[in-house]
């Protein structure tokens, strides 16, 4: 099952490179070339220099910077190997002032092939990400940022354990970008890893974040294999590992935007022609429709909302039973996810947005933003937006259990692991 080691972690010295703060950033795929600018501002060290590199040789620019970086001590090698304490502290609706609290593990784990069962995904990739981040790692030898993966634990053993470690010391890291109080604490106690490698010993992982970044480094490892290229740390990937019924893990929904579909002028004739399958309820605005998809939610429902610019609709799931008989091969926890449901009733049949489509985002395109759905709507550049409600974090692990993937895009997991704590040379052994 699920190896996982201690290593030696390259960090920031805070005394050359500046305040943590200063030096860390989100997920590279949510950045947007106006934050890039900002956070480059704030300290020109950021690691976005080394996650999001730009120019006309983007991932040497990477490589040099961060062989720049080592030789001026401005990232250093932690002398011991070590397990690294990660939490996130946030409010989940600020209107409630709801306080959530995530505390997770980051080390390296054994890479193993998807077929092995060991690490298991739970949706489709994006062939062009994965393009970049091998260019990357290529390049740099290295994982700036750590995958995102759950594991089951019914008597929470490794939080207990987790939680002794830090009543006894501060953190190293202790700060807030804003949203988000982020704290990270140093474990080299070879005892106190030992005991948490051993609960890992049985246990299977579900990746939640990062599936493009883990295939990319089952791809690294075989490219090194094949051109007789020695890595010490290459069989190993950085992973951020969180108990998969840990109450500070939050999932929001992606929704979807149909845009450039031909003969798409006739929203009526979908509603009228998915009435076969759901119940389409007309609601007065988006706040009713959110409102109806939070009962179905609660009630344990499949529903959707519709947007096409002039009216808004629910739609309910009549009998499931028709995604068996659709779906006969699919496992009941693969078919009774809503965005199963929707993909295959509404955009794949009615709409004929067949799954290369889909994955080309020809005429599919995807946000967590409702705000940002309607006005695309609003203002002509979609034909039509559908708002889901967010995929249960059971339901993610009862289909990568049984080894299927979901549609990509399926799942938002709140808030993202920041990027810069940590960083894992696999030149390192």
């Amino acid at each position: 099952m699920a190896e996982i080691r201690a290593f030696h972690a390259l960090r920031y010295d805070l005394e050359k490179a500046g305040r943590i703060e200063e030096l860390t950033c989100p997920p590279y795929d949510i950045i947007s070339e106006e934050q890039r600018e900002e956070f480059l501002a704030r300290n020109p060290r950021n690691v976005i220099r080394l996650e999001l590199p730009k120019g006309e040789d983007p991932y040497g620019e990477a490589a040099r910077t961060l062989n720049q970086w080592m030789e001026e001590g401005i990232l250093k090698t932690d002398m011991d190997p070590g397990l690294y304490i990660y939490e996130q502290e946030f409010l989940t609706q600020v209107d409630k002032g709801e306080t959530r609290r995530l505390r997770g593990l980051i080390c390296r784990v054994k890479l193993e092939e998807f077929a092995a069962g060991v690490v298991l995904p739970h949706e489709e990739t994006l062939s062009k990400a994965k393009e970049d981040r091998f260019r990357l790692m290529d390049a740099t030898h290295c994982n700036f940022s750590q995958i995102y993966s759950l594991y089951q634990d019914p008597g929470h053993m490794t939080r207990q354990r987790l939680d002794s470690l830090t009543e006894t010391c501060a953190p190293r890291y202790a700060f807030s970008d804003g949203l988000v109080t982020h704290r990270l604490w140093v474990v080299n106690d070879t005892v106190a890893i030992a005991a948490i490698q051993e609960d890992f010993a049985g246990r299977k992982l579900y990746i939640a974040d990062g599936h493009h970044r883990y295939e990319t480094a089952l791809n690294y490892r075989r490219h090194l294999k094949e051109q007789g290229i020695t890595c010490p740390g290459a069989d190993f990937v950085m992973m951020m590992l969180a108990d998969m019924a840990d109450q500070g893990l939050v999932v929001f929904p992606t929704h979807r935007l149909v845009r450039g579909l031909d003969g798409f002028d006739c929203p009526a004739a979908m509603l009228r022609k998915s009435g076969d399958w759901f119940q389409v309820e007309p609601v007065q605005n988006r706040e009713q429709a959110q409102q109806s998809l939070d009962k179905a939610y609660s009630q344990g429902q499949h529903a959707f909302a519709c947007y096409d610019g002039h009216c808004w609709h629910c739609l309910i799931l009549k009998d499931p039973a028709v995604m068996e008989e659709l779906l006969p091969q699919a496992s009941a926890a693969y078919r009774g996810l809503d965005v199963t449901i929707l993909h295959s009733l509404i955009l794949e049949k009615l709409l004929g947005i067949d799954k290369e489509n889909m994955a080309a985002q020809r005429n599919l395109t995807y946000t967590r933003s409702t705000e940002e759905a309607v006005s695309s709507v609003d203002r002509g550049e979609s034909c039509c937006c559908f708002l889901l409600n967010p995929t249960r974090v059971e339901e993610i692990g009862a289909v990568a259990a049984c080894g299927e993937k979901m549609p990509q895009k399926s799942t938002y997991f709140y808030p993202k692991l920041i990027t810069g704590l940590v960083m894992n040379s696999l030149t390192q052994s």
